[in-house]
């Protein structure tokens, strides 16, 4: 199951990373995306239908963390079509829109508040009722479309699961379409042009960012965000999806990272040579 998971969620979020940098409109980048990742699940539930688990404890992992993370992107584009879509057009508006759209995500939080603590300390004692197939019960404040689901395909809880982490991408998606005029772009334009991808900026962003090397780590991502934009007169766009995306990878989390080091001591070794 792992090597099959891995191999298909390394490909979805290729293929999202690769239309987040194409298109630069969330609308019309969403609209591309939902179909793919109802593609990659539809491929999941087949091979899991066909496939049976090594033991309960493989059982609970794909359907405690696996499948979650895969449903949480569907989740997470078509809330965000929903917000965009709906965004009314004056600035105050949007600022109150956007806040109200945050104050929903507190109110679900607050209405799940026992399967958040049990989720996020990763407790397991009742994984066996939550995570396995079948096994659902009635007593666990459950979600109404657990019973409209394939049954061979999910839990009582798995879309909860799905539910809490994209509740986090869509909060960091309202933050900072609410801090999105806070820092202005110099006037003066650089002569740099960043011609890489996107997701490798970020990537780098977030090491450096880790690393505290600017002013001693007393400084919000956000603004390094910003002042690599200007400097590079670039669009990130969110970034703190992508970041979510990047350390969500199965497979080779430091991409960018691991090329900057394999191209630096090649250059280092060629030099030695002559």
């Amino acid at each position: 199951m792992d090597k099959f998971y891995n191999k298909k969620l390394f490909e979805l979020e290729t293929t999202i990373n690769e239309l987040e940098v194409e298109t630069d409109c969330p609308i019309l980048r969403i609209e591309a995306v939902i179909p793919i990742i109802l593609q990659c699940l539809a491929e999941l539930k087949e091979y899991v239908l066909n496939n049976k688990f090594k033991n309960i404890e493989e059982e609970i992992s794909f359907f405690k963390h696996q499948k979650p993370v895969i449903v949480s992107k569907l989740i997470y584009y078509n809330a965000i079509y929903k917000i965009e879509t709906k965004k009314p057009n004056d600035k105050k508006a949007v600022r109150k829109y956007l806040n109200a759209e945050l104050r929903k995500l507190k109110k679900y939080f607050d209405s799940n508040l026992e399967f958040y603590k049990y989720y996020r300390t990763n407790n397991s004692f009742i994984d066996e009722k939550l995570f396995v197939r079948g096994k659902h019960d009635i007593k666990l404040s459950l979600d109404t479309v657990y019973f409209e689901t394939d049954h061979r395909f999910s839990t009582s809880h798995d879309y909860k699961a799905a539910k809490i982490i994209a509740n986090d991408l869509i909060q960091v998606y309202l933050e900072d379409q609410l801090n999105n005029n806070k820092y202005k772009k110099p006037t003066d334009k650089s002569p740099l042009k960043w011609t890489g991808s996107k997701t490798a900026l970020i990537e780098l962003i977030y090491s450096l960012y880790s690393l505290a090397v600017f002013d001693n780590g007393n400084i919000d991502i956000k603004v390094i965000a910003k002042t690599f934009e200007s400097t590079f007169d670039i669009n990130l766009g969110d970034f703190y999806h992508t970041y979510m995306e990047i350390k969500s990878r199965k497979i080779n989390r430091t991409k960018f990272l691991d090329s900057l080091r394999d191209s630096l001591i090649k250059k280092m070794d060629e030099e030695d040579k002559i």
